[in-house]
């Protein structure tokens, strides 16, 4: 299916440009009293209308939507069994793992700890660390958190895995995925675990604003860039139906709550895919597990967190620099479609 979806990305990028250059280029002639040269018109629509290739533009345009509308025919029940309406199964007893990857964070990780620490239903606290070179590594053990420590820096993907692996080995029946930048909130996890009477995997979207503190990390840029790409996935797994199987807005929030008979369905595709589908820093492992949790059907919803500046340090991702952003939105893109 990757394929067909890079296909249909690829022609459509290459007829919005066709259609964008005619439209400027008959503007062009029009505005400088040249369109006698290739139209006789006598105003803009008209020049628009006999211009020589607008039939092909047309025809290239209906070509594309009919293909698209056949396609879309072809989804009209997508994943719409019993398995993706409303049923319950409530957890009476909420144990919660959670697991923090970390690097360079001495600035943060006691208070991270000590956040998630002082929430109801949170018995292990696991630090995945990258191979640090400061006092983080110290600091978490101080703190009562469980550290793994890895020898080689691997990214914040293997981390995120490793983590992930680690909580299974618990008795958890809640696992909650977040970062050690001090960004989120410990306790935006007692409204995700209501959901999971319903569903799977309850992730976070940091896009409200009146739940976000002003002068975060995600700039104009990430937050529409999120958007649009969260809005891509969820347009790959639409239905004609349905809207789709999930309801995506942020693609790049990290903080989510995982059931463990969910992240069991799925936690041996993820690792063994890692070393072929994810990037070498990781941080596509973001889009990727929520992906992967589409295609092994669990169940997944999206609630609004608060989300705050970060506490001390810099981004790892670098995406706060509008060129590097942009490189990641592109291999986010990139990465959407061919998966």
């Amino acid at each position: 299916m990757g394929f067909l979806y890079i296909s249909f990305a690829i022609s459509f990028i290459i007829l919005l440009i066709i259609n964008i250059a005619f439209v400027i280029i008959n503007i062009y002639l029009w505005s400088i009293g040249d369109h006698a040269i290739v139209t006789s018109g006598t105003n803009l629509i008209e020049i628009l209308y006999h211009a020589p290739y607008f039939k092909w533009v047309v025809l290239s345009d209906a070509i594309w939507l009919g293909l698209g509308f056949l396609f879309a025919l072809t989804r009209k029940r997508y994943k719409t069994d019993q398995r993706f309406y409303l049923d319950t199964k409530k957890i009476s007893d909420p144990i919660i793992t959670v697991v923090i990857p970390t690097y360079n964070e001495e600035n943060n990780v006691e208070k991270v700890i000590k956040d998630f620490q002082s929430e109801k239903n949170v018995k292990y606290i696991l630090v995945i660390d990258n191979n640090s070179t400061d006092k983080t590594v110290e600091i978490a053990k101080q703190c009562g958190a469980t550290v793994i420590t890895k020898e080689i820096n691997k990214g914040f993907g293997d981390s995120c895995i490793v983590g992930l692996n680690e909580a299974l080995k618990t008795d958890a029946n809640i696992i909650t995925l977040t970062e050690c930048d001090g960004t989120y909130s410990s306790s935006d996890i007692q409204k995700m675990i209501p959901y999971l009477d319903n569903c799977e995997v309850v992730l976070g979207t940091r896009l409200i604003q009146v739940l976000i503190e002003k002068e975060n990390q995600n700039g104009m840029f990430n937050t529409w860039g999120n958007f649009f790409i969260a809005k891509l996935i969820q347009l790959k797994y639409f239905s004609l139906l349905h809207m789709g199987v999930i309801s995506l807005t942020d693609v790049g929030c990290t903080f989510r709550c995982i059931r463990r008979d969910g992240l069991e369905k799925m936690i041996g595709r993820i690792t063994n895919d890692y070393n072929k589908k994810i990037d070498k820093n990781g941080w596509l492992i973001i889009p990727y597990l929520n992906m992967i949790a589409i295609q092994n059907d669990l169940k997944i919803v999206e609630v609004p967190i608060t989300f705050k500046k970060r506490t001390g340090g810099t981004s790892k991702s670098g995406v706060g620099r509008k060129s590097k952003g942009l490189l990641y939105g592109l291999r986010f893109i990139w990465f959407v479609l061919k998966t």
